[in-house]
């Protein structure tokens, strides 16, 4: 095989004072906001208008526009089908290390040259501060280019054995018809390998961004059309959800899904593609991960400032919208008192506002709805007999959709923000006898159908050992003394079960295995010319 770069994990800058990458962040906010972009789909290469332009603002500055994106129906959904289609063959016949080419000078260019522009877009147009920008859109989506490259690469080497005077062989073929990417706002990394990883395996895509996350996807795409993604690989829309899916899931050629989003619209759309499975050409492959209501346990043996640092980060780090992070916790009554303590110094010492200042750890939530959802939870627990906002609380969307981090202490394990999805800065702590920590770990195997994240602090070994083995099934990333949030590429492979997804393991192997379709091939040099076996002799 041809040899690739060795890829290593892009190093994350630290934009301390005074420095060069702060500066050229500075700057390209100040550009971004000094105009409104006009921001089309990409669609068989070429950049499609529409007559319906909607707004884009920043969730943190609701009175300021951005820019406007063109937003498409049907007809834009079926160019797109029809593009990827007509590309497909001479993209999957491409050699694979051209096709690596591609996505690897797009990591470089993410890296380099656009490395301030893309960190500028994720935080105006998603509200992240600097650091979560810089380990999201930039290092997270460059580690998944490159690393990606070198899957591919130990895929294709997987081959049969072979016997004297054959030749057996593997062939990889990219799976026939289109994929359709459905990703998330929360993360520029994930929206962007959606639909780069099933390209970089042969097949050509239609992308549906979230609405909230065009801003940052059209630079995504500018970079891969820049880095020489040939027209029609992968075509960006701007679509309701619905609209796409009238088209797509009812389509002959309609042949994978890759998905990061909530269960409910997952298990909708597998229902959907499973009562069409007559329509298609082949089983589609269905690729999804999606919600989470992860948990922290700690042990009386824990050290408690480790465990209130876990959740200062883990809990309200991107206001806590990620699939991984800590939404409840059960912590022992001998240790309340101090992690209680040490969380409520580190919340005090947080600032909330724009992520333009660079002071803010906290920033707003993406939109009206989730804003509204979780007001309504805090609201409920303000007034809840078993249950009470011991922190935070307060919620003001008069100039952005700004929640303070709250934090919620209910008596009952069972309340029902100790087992609901919020994906926002809401953290439910309950707090147990020490001589019930066994117990508690089976209610918290019994207690969320989600099974993504999750972690436990203790200094014992045999019961982390314990523990883990209990809690088996509970997490699909498991984290010991550790916040269970900031999973790496090739190092921490993410991705849950039960009703947190197919737990196909993107930034692995696993999850490139799923946009391939092998092909056995048997290669005889010299065949038989009798049909005789020597059984048949006489004796």
């Amino acid at each position: 095989m041809n040899h690739i770069p060795i890829p290593k994990n892009e190093p994350v800058l630290n934009y301390a004072p005074g420095s060069a990458e702060k500066k050229a962040v500075r700057a390209e906010l100040a550009d971004l906001k000094s105009k409104e972009l006009e921001l089309l789909m990409t669609i068989d290469g070429q950049k499609v208008a529409t007559n319906q332009r909607k707004r884009i603002h920043p969730p943190h500055d609701l009175q300021h526009t951005l820019g406007y994106y063109h937003k498409g129906g049907k007809d834009e959904i079926q160019m797109a089908i029809t593009a990827a289609l007509k590309a497909k063959s001479a993209w999957e016949a491409m050699n694979w290390l051209d096709r690596a080419a591609i996505f690897l000078k797009a990591a470089d260019l993410i890296a380099g040259r656009y490395r301030a522009r893309t960190n500028a877009m994720t935080m105006l147009g998603q509200s992240k501060n600097i650091y979560q920008s810089e380990i999201d859109a930039v290092c997270e989506f460059c580690d998944f280019l490159r690393f990606n490259v070198q899957y591919m690469k130990m895929i294709y080497e997987i081959q049969p054995n072979s016997m004297s005077g054959v030749w057996n062989k593997l062939e990889y073929r990219p799976l026939e018809g289109f994929v359709f990417a459905l990703t998330p706002f929360n993360f520029t990394s994930i929206a962007g390998n959606l639909p780069c990883a099933p390209a970089l395996m042969g097949n050509t895509v239609v992308w549906k961004p979230a609405e909230t996350q065009i801003y940052s996807a059209t630079l995504i795409m500018d970079i891969l059309h820049e880095a020489g993604l040939p027209d029609g690989v992968i075509n960006l829309v701007f679509v309701d959800g619905s609209t796409a899916g009238e088209v797509i899931f009812d389509h002959h050629e309609f042949a994978g899904l890759h998905f990061t989003g909530s269960t409910g619209v997952f298990r909708k759309l597998w229902a959907r593609v499973g009562n069409n499975l007559e329509n298609y050409r082949s089983f589609p492959r269905l690729v999804g991960e999606t919600g989470g209501k992860d948990f922290v346990v700690a042990h009386p043996s824990a050290n408690p400032k480790a465990v209130a640092v876990a959740l200062s980060r883990g809990a309200f780090e991107f206001q806590g919208q990620k699939c991984s992070a800590a939404s409840r916790a059960y912590i022992p009554a001998s240790l309340w008192q101090d992690v209680q303590k040490f969380m409520f110094e580190d919340l005090e010492d947080m600032k909330m506002g724009s992520p333009e200042d660079f002071r803010n750890f906290i920033n707003a939530v993406i939109d009206e709805k989730s804003f509204d959802k979780l007001e309504s939870y805090i609201t409920m627990a303000n007034n809840a007999k078993d249950a009470k906002v011991i922190y935070g609380g307060k919620c003001d969307k008069s100039k952005g959709y700004f929640i303070q981090p709250t934090i919620i202490l209910a008596n009952d394990p069972d309340y029902i923000t100790m087992k609901e999805e919020l994906f926002g800065p809401v953290l439910t702590i309950h707090v147990y006898q020490d001589e019930k920590y066994e117990e508690i770990l089976h209610k918290v195997d019994q207690t969320s159908d989600y099974a993504l994240t999750g972690a436990i602090f203790a200094r014992e070994r045999d019961v982390i050992q314990k523990s883990s083995h209990i809690l088996r099934n509970c997490a699909g990333n498991f984290y010991i003394n550790d916040k269970p949030t900031g999973a790496v590429v090739d190092q921490q492979p993410f991705g849950g079960a039960r009703a947190s997804g197919t737990n196909d393991k993107a930034g692995s192997v696993l999850n490139l295995l799923r946009w391939v379709s092998p092909r056995t091939i048997k290669e005889n040099f010299d065949p038989p010319l009798d049909y005789k076996y020597s059984f048949l002799a006489e004796e």
